[in-house]
């Protein structure tokens, strides 16, 4: 997640979940609302809430039909296949999917 920011190069990005796993990660890793402005996640338990530490908020899954983002990282990178599948229509507007775990990558 290090590197050249995806913000730098012009490309919008939103984060898909809110598990404790990429929670953790974002810390590790410094990230904050200036490289990821919001995740989303369906548990309407978490919608409207803020992550631990980053601060970043937590939107319904409808948020990314309406920011229309060039990528989304995926939080719960084990559930990738399932999410990507929910997540087709991402792909409308060229938008791609980042997998942070073992290494970034994006698909």
């Amino acid at each position: 997640m290090n590197g050249r920011s995806s913000s730098k190069q012009g490309l919008s990005v939103a984060g898909y979940g809110a598990p404790g796993k990429g929670n953790t990660l974002l810390n590790h890793c410094g990230v904050h609302t200036d490289r990821l402005p919001f995740t989303v996640d369906r548990s309407p338990y978490k919608q409207g809430l803020f992550l631990p530490g980053t601060h970043i908020p937590i939107h319904s899954p409808e948020r990314l039909r309406e920011a229309r983002p060039d990528l989304v990282l995926i939080l719960p990178w084990n559930l990738r296949e399932e999410i990507v599948e929910q997540l087709s229509f991402i792909r409308e507007w060229g938008g791609r999917f980042i997998l942070p775990i073992p290494r970034p990558v994006v698909v």
